[in-house]
This record gives C-alpha cells, sequence and structure tokens, in this order.
C-alpha cells in the first residue's frame, strides 16, 4: 500500500475497511463525500451518525460498490475495490452482509426460503442450506417462524430475518442501514443486541443510524459526517467492551 495508507494503518491495526481521501461527486453536482479518510479495525463495531444529506448513505454505498468514487481509494481487506472490474463486484458483495431500514424481504417467499436465498446465490449444497437456515434462524429467535410468510411476521421479526439473511454466509464485515429506522424503541433494542451479538463473534460491524439513544448508550466508536466531511472520528466517552449486564439479557 501507499504511504498514506500505511501510516493509517499502523494508527488503527488491522483495517478491513479503508477510505484513503475518497470523493463523490455525483451527476447533478451534489458532493456526497468529499476527502473521506479513515480506517476500521477487524472485529470493530463502528456508529456512522450525522443528519439526514450528511453522507452516511453515499459512505455504505462506494464501499458496496453501488455508486463509484470519484476521488481517492476504497480497501476492503487490503484490495482496492476501486480498480474491481464489474464482474468481480458480485464476489466482492458475497463477503459483505447488508441490512437495511425497508428489511429488503422476497414477499412471496417464506423466512426460510428468504434466508436459503442468500446460500443459493453463492452456490451452497441443499445439504448445507439445510444445515445452516435452522442454525442461523435459531440464533435470531425465529425457528417457530421458518414457515411464515413476512407478511404474517412483525416489523421487528422482519429485520431479524433481514439479520439472518445477512449473516448465514458469516461475512466478514456486516453494513447495516438505518437498520432500526422503522422500529419501536424496545424492538430497535433487541435488534442492535443481535447485531451486537454477531460483532462479538469476530463479525466488522458498520452501522448508520440517527438513533442518538442507542449510539450514546452502546458505547461505541462514532464516525459522523456533515455535509459529506468525516467531522468526527472516536471511540465514546466510557468505552466498555460489551453492553452492560443489563442490556446483555
Amino acid at each position: 500500500m501507499h504511504a498514506s495508507s500505511a501510516e493509517h494503518l499502523s494508527e488503527y491495526g488491522s483495517a478491513v475497511v479503508e477510505f484513503d481521501d475518497v470523493t463523490k461527486v455525483y451527476d447533478d453536482g451534489t458532493v456526497g463525500l468529499e476527502n473521506a479518510t479513515t480506517n476500521i479495525r477487524r472485529g470493530e463495531f463502528v456508529f456512522l451518525v450525522g443528519p439526514t444529506g450528511c453522507g452516511k448513505s453515499t459512505f455504505i454505498r462506494v464501499l458496496m460498490k453501488e455508486f463509484e468514487a470519484t476521488r481517492g481509494h476504497i480497501f476492503i481487506a487490503g484490495r482496492d475495490i476501486t480498480r474491481l472490474k464489474p464482474d468481480r463486484v458480485p464476489f466482492l458483495r458475497r463477503n459483505i452482509g447488508a441490512v437495511f431500514q425497508d428489511f429488503k424481504l422476497l414477499p412471496n417467499r417464506t423466512v426460510y426460503d428468504n434466508v436459503a436465498y442468500s446460500l443459493l446465490v453463492t452456490g451452497a449444497s441443499r445439504s448445507e442450506i439445510r444445515e445452516k437456515v435452522p442454525h442461523i434462524l435459531r440464533l435470531v429467535g425465529l425457528s417457530t417462524k421458518l414457515h411464515n410468510y413476512p407478511d404474517q411476521l412483525s416489523g421487528g421479526e422482519q429485520q431479524r430475518v433481514s439479520v439472518a439473511r445477512a449473516f448465514v454466509n458469516h461475512p466478514p464485515l456486516l453494513i447495516c442501514d438505518e437498520p432500526t429506522g422503522n422500529l419501536d424503541p424496545e424492538t430497535s433494542l433487541g435488534i442492535m443486541q443481535l447485531i451486537y451479538r454477531i460483532n462479538r463473534t469476530g463479525t466488522t460491524v458498520i452501522v448508520a443510524t440517527h438513533d442518538q439513544g442507542m449510539v450514546d448508550r452502546m458505547r461505541r466508536r462514532v464516525i459522523e459526517l456533515r455535509d459529506g466531511h468525516i467531522v468526527r472520528d472516536e471511540q465514546a466517552a466510557g468505552y466498555t467492551s460489551e453492553f452492560s449486564a443489563v442490556d446483555a439479557q
């Protein structure tokens, strides 16, 4: 890697994600990100925060190569994805789990089939699917709902299916874009506890959120964006390696 990347790696340790002077300017001239530089270490849990239009979604979309960065370099596990050929993008995304605010479930598929779909597209065998899907549904607390359809589930249950689908392949990186945006506070806490448990297995987690109360409660590293700029990047005061005993129940 180039010198500036090496400096950042020495500061942050083993980086799973690295943004090196990344700028994204949209076709209409809107600046989504400007000169964004940061690293996220293996196994970290990081919140992306900031007001609507600050650059959180752009950060996530260029990371997943939904959009191309205008300038700069983005590395995932040391690989410069800004130079990745289009036919390699699906392979990149297989190593990134994604959870969204609107769940993005297939409405005409059961819970089991929604989760199994993530395995099917990676070429998993039927025996592997039969083994992995029930296991992940137990992890997210939906083992009794595998034959239900999305419209038979609560919002929180639908989001748990979304998390299960994102994590069934055990990707090294999980990206969550406003995962609790449509949920009530109690349900939101349950979803964040679930994402936290996934992080504890070693998966690096990035969560974009407007929920400042949740950010304060979890006390994790925070990257704050404003007008496309990273204006804060720090561990929260009173950082702890786990939820409090009450939250961990």
